[in-house]
C-alpha cells in the first residue's frame, strides 16, 4: 500500500534540496504550524506559510545563500507522521560553519504538510550560528 504522507514529505525534501519554492509552497498547508528550536533569530513557532518563508529567508540571508540540505539519512513513518534525519550545511557571513543533523517530524493531512517540529543535534551551535 502506498504511503501518501511519505510521498508528500519526500517531494518536500527534494524541493528543499532543489530550491523549488513553488513546490514547497504547494506542499505546505497555508496555516502550517512550524516549531523551530532554539533561542535565536529564526527559532520559535511559525503559524503559516508566510512566517515559514520569512524564517527561511532569514536563514539564507544569514548564511549568504549557502544553506543546503546535503543529506536525507532516514525517513521513518508512523501513519500520517514522517520523521526525518537530515543533514544541513551552511557558512555564515562571519566565516562560521554549520554542519549539523536535525530530526524533523512532519505531519501530513489531505496531501499537505500541516505541522512540523524540528529537533537540533546541537542547539547551542545553532543558536550561535543563527545569532542568539
Amino acid at each position: 500500500m502506498e504511503n501518501h504522507a511519505m510521498n508528500v514529505v519526500t517531494e518536500f525534501l527534494t524541493a528543499v534540496q532543489k530550491g523549488n519554492t513553488d513546490k514547497l509552497g504547494a506542499l505546505l498547508h497555508p496555516e502550517v504550524k512550524w516549531s523551530q528550536p532554539g533561542d535565536n533569530l529564526v527559532s520559535g513557532f511559525k503559524n503559516n506559510v508566510g512566517e515559514v518563508f520569512q524564517m527561511v529567508g532569514t536563514m539564507f540571508e544569514l548564511s549568504s545563500n549557502t544553506l543546503a540540505l546535503t543529506d536525507i539519512k532516514v525517513l521513518a513513518e508512523n501513519g500520517n507522521s514522517i520523521a526525518c534525519l537530515i543533514h544541513w550545511k551552511a557558512k555564515h557571513s562571519n566565516g562560521q560553519d554549520l554542519d549539523i543533523d536535525n530530526i524533523d517530524v512532519y505531519s501530513v493531512e489531505n496531501g499537505l504538510i500541516n505541522n512540523v517540529v524540528v529537533y537540533s543535534e546541537d542547539i547551542d551551535t545553532e543558536n550561535e550560528f543563527w545569532i542568539k
